[in-house]
């Protein structure tokens, strides 16, 4: 660990306890609890924790205060970081002891399986997991050499890392996200060429929506087997998650019977509307109970041979629900399941154990192989307007994603319906400006009182005017009522602020000065020409930005070896912009920029999103000293490729609990 680290954690027991991220993780947690009310002691450990995860998740208030009593006498002393960690520990250690495989959302995929310290991995998981990717990537030219994968060995996470095989998995969960002309693909990368491909994961990752606040290029590196291991199962997670919305699948409104509960269902995170459609089909057949969770609802698999015989009645077998041993039944039900042609990504085993992981991505594949619903969709005027305001939809999706990478404690699914509380947005400007949010007056979900969302919102409206938001005539009421326009907008500036903020804070020569769009085009264009490019822009709407060369050639002047010429077209027919769009993404999250617009926000010239790209561009360019953009060489079959050390990208790939440090566009 380096001696950075050491000045946070000198107990070197400690030390080999956490990784780098993960220490940064809660050093930043901790900072904020104890910011929250001035000091922490030993005493207001049981309610703070509740926000970590797997600690909060599988112990409650009560039991948190209890054990901690039992190990600490003086309940009054004051917690610095190191016992903060400890007690950590301890109480990680103790949920583990009573709650066993069976832990309340044990490595769920979203969060806890990259965030976890235990280090331990589910064997079943990882051959799961190793099944998917021989039969998705089975026709893969480059990882034809490696696959298939053995599951019974460790050959997954040496093949991981290269980082090859993570980029690849994710076009495989949401087409297009990586050019894979931007992946070094040599059989012999050096480790320059390595630690590209990791940061291009990592950003990519969080570009479709994955967690991955602890964890960083050198995880893999090193193969750490838990951080791999978490960060496949959530890009799995959302493939078979990605039909579960009315955009994908309208014939979902089939769940609601009114334009409220239509609503409802819109806000939900697809593992729940997963559970509503199983329930929907549950209710067709002799099975009493509504089933809550992918765990132990399911473990005696009568829900599954009930779901099953309404979906595939063609298939059922009356022996499925006469027997009584749950172990017996789970086989039968998975016989039902091979009859349909679902794979199957789960054991009889599996089941009665209620793993979670697998159980849920059991279902979604149930799902997309026969979801049972009307081929014909109830229209609704909801449905309809839900289908038609296609920028909006992409702004939404580009603030979710970056409010997401920030590491606050709730993930959200939904911009339009998770703000409307205001906690999360309180959450975002705390990132955003350290100490600017009086938690003493926030009000922590679960809300049922309205007034109390509405003190949280004035409170969001209150602090924007202090940040210079234009926000004339708006108030906290406007965002609890979910006015859309009115939250894309608070959110832009939210977003904008934060890269303003940034690249103030490194450019120390600007003297206090606050840094404008102006600065950014001036720089964007200044950079572009220092290279010999004819090319500029007289603003972020400039037509001219839609063939994508600009950006290239700023790309090209900030790295050198970052854009492969000969894969540059001249940006003339609305295909050749849209493949020069796809690689300015890749190398610019390749270099280390997090960034979270499509490809589209360039060739449609989306004035905000160009403005993001540009900033994060210089973000990473003021950040890197020279010699550390310099370094190391490649000869990439591809062409000329950017290249960086591994300890110069690891703060930009890795999407750290600070916005200051994260730089997240």
């Amino acid at each position: 660990m380096s001696s950075h680290w050491g000045i946070l954690v000198s107990d070197p027991w400690l030390q080999n306890q956490f990784t780098q991220v993960e220490l940064r993780s809660l050093k930043s947690q901790f900072v904020s609890m104890r910011r929250e009310s001035g000091r922490l002691t030993v005493g207001d450990l049981a309610s703070k924790m509740s926000r970590l995860k797997i600690v909060g998740e599988n112990l409650n208030e009560e039991e948190r205060a209890s054990y901690i009593r039992d190990l600490y006498q003086n309940t009054g002393e004051e917690v610095d970081f190191e016992l903060f960690l400890k007690v950590y520990l301890k109480l990680q250690t103790f949920a583990s002891s009573r709650t066993g495989s069976n832990a309340k959302n044990s490595s769920a995929f979203l969060k806890a399986a990259t965030t976890t310290l235990l280090h331990t991995i589910s064997e079943s998981e990882k051959a799961s997991y190793v099944a998917h990717i021989n039969n998705y990537l089975a026709g893969d030219e480059f990882l034809k050499k490696c696959l298939p994968i053995d599951s019974s060995t460790n050959d997954l996470f040496e093949i991981a890392k290269d980082g090859v095989l993570l980029c690849k998995l994710i076009n495989v969960a949401v087409p297009r996200t990586i050019d894979e002309r931007a992946i070094n693909t040599k059989r012999l990368l050096n480790p320059w060429e390595r630690n590209e491909n990791h940061t291009l994961c990592l950003n990519s990752a969080k570009a479709i929506g994955c967690t991955v606040v602890n964890i960083g290029t050198q995880d893999f590196i090193e193969g750490r087997r838990h951080l791999v291991l978490g960060l496949i199962s959530q890009i799995i997670k959302i493939q078979l998650l990605a039909d579960l919305n009315l955009k994908k699948t309208p014939q979902l409104v089939e769940l609601v019977s009114d334009s409220e509960d239509m609503e409802e269902l819109m806000s939900l995170a697809p593992e729940k509307i997963l559970l509503r459609w199983m329930n929907f089909h549950l209710k067709k057949s002799d099975y009493k109970k509504i089933v809550t969770n992918f765990s132990s609802d399911v473990r005696d698999a009568e829900a599954y041979a009930h779901l099953l015989n309404v979906l595939a009645p063609e298939y059922t077998n009356p022996s499925t629900l006469a027997v009584k041993n749950p172990y017996e039944r789970a086989k039968l039900v998975l016989e039902h399941a091979d009859k349909m042609g679902c794979k199957r990504y789960i054991t009889a085993r599996d089941i009665v154990e209620g793993s979670p992981n697998l159980n849920l991505a059991f279902v979604a594949h149930i799902f997309q192989h026969r979801n049972g619903l009307s081929t014909q969709a109830k229209q609704s005027s909801l449905l309809e307007n839900l289908l038609d305001d296609t920028q909006d939809s992409r702004e939404e999706r580009a603030f979710r994603l970056w409010i997401n990478s920030l590491g606050n404690s709730t993930y959200i699914n939904n911009v339009f319906e998770d703000v409307r509380n205001g906690w999360v947005l309180l959450e975002t400007l705390d990132k955003v400006s350290p100490g600017i949010v009086d938690w003493k007056i926030a009000n922590k979900p679960p809300i049922k009182l309205p007034f109390k969302k509405v003190e949280n919102c004035n409170q969001v409206v209150k602090i924007g005017k202090q940040l210079k938001f234009s926000l004339v005539n708006i108030a906290g009421n406007d965002i609890v009522q979910g006015y859309k326009k009115l939250i894309l907008a608070y959110l832009w500036q939210l977003m904008r602020c934060n890269i303003l903020q940034l690249l103030k804070n490194l450019r120390f020569h600007s003297h206090g000065k606050e840094i404008t769009d102006a600065d950014i085009l001036r720089w964007a264009n200044s950079k572009a020409s220092s290279s010999g490019s004819q090319c500029q822009i007289n603003s972020f709407k400039d037509k001219s930005v839609s063939d994508g060369i600009f950006f290239l050639e700023l790309l090209s002047s900030v790295q050198p070896r970052a854009v492969n010429r000969g894969l540059v077209t001249k940006g003339i027919t609305d295909q050749e912009k849209m493949m020069n769009a796809t690689y300015i993404i890749s190398i610019a999250r390749k270099l280390g920029c997090s960034i979270f617009l499509l490809p589209e926000d360039i060739t449609e010239v989306n004035q905000k999103m160009i403005l993001t790209l540009t900033a994060s561009i210089m973000y990473w360019f003021l950040k890197h000293p020279l010699e550390e953009r310099t370094v190391g060489s490649s000869d990439s079959e591809s062409g000329s490729q950017l290249e960086t050390t591994s300890n110069s990208t690891l703060d930009d790939s890795a999407s750290d609990s600070s916005a200051e440090e994260n730089g997240s566009m």
